[in-house]
């Protein structure tokens, strides 16, 4: 799915990140706060200058699940909207995704807006879409921090609460990472 080497990189990128930070790996990471260091804005949909209430409306409290975050690039300056209206680990998570594409270097996606107002997605990435989830899971509890929660016996809703992140975040870096199963094979016995 990945190239060789991609998911040792996300990792060790991540720490070094937080080292920029003065976070170790067992540490919460604020997105803002990284977002701050990469010097990327961070706005919610209310805060766009212009914002026409009637689409505000729409995006906030008529169809709010339709859409996460996004990244707009102007020149050399990148902002990242979220959406108001998620808890707060769901935007940590969407902004940490969004914070990992450009940390990646992906390329935007072209957007359009149809006659009648709605925004069309005219590209999308798969495999970028991959990398930034992987990258962004890294960026919130890195491997280090899973082998700690699972030492310490914490459960996922703890975690969760510790490292700001939604019990499904934890729950999918336990998954994908295999640290349960690594750390089962080191306390079995050898035969």
């Amino acid at each position: 799915m990945f190239v060789r080497g991609f998911k040792t990189w996300c990792e060790n990128t991540a720490l070094s990140l937080r080292g920029d930070l003065g976070l170790v790996a067992e540490d919460p990471l604020s997105p803002r706060a990284l977002a701050k260091q990469l010097d990327i804005a961070v706005w919610e949909a209310a805060d766009v200058p212009g914002a026409d209430p009637a689409a505000l409306r729409v995006l906030l409290h008529d169809d709010p699940d339709s859409w996460s975050a996004f990244t707009v690039s102007i020149g050399r300056t990148r902002i990242v909207v979220l959406n108001s209206t998620h808890s707060a680990a769901r935007a940590a998570s969407d902004l940490s995704h969004e914070l990992a594409h450009i940390i990646l270097g992906h390329d935007d996606a072209r957007v359009d807006v149809s006659e009648d107002g709605l925004l069309l997605l005219h590209s999308f990435d798969r495999t970028q879409e991959d990398e930034a989830n992987w990258l962004a899971g890294c960026l919130l509890i890195p491997r280090e921090a899973l082998v700690l929660i699972r030492r310490h016996g914490w459960t996922v809703q703890h975690a969760a609460k510790m490292f700001g992140v939604s019990v499904d975040m934890v729950q999918y870096r336990l998954n994908v990472t295999g640290v349960d199963v690594q750390l089962a094979r080191r306390r079995s016995p050898r035969k």
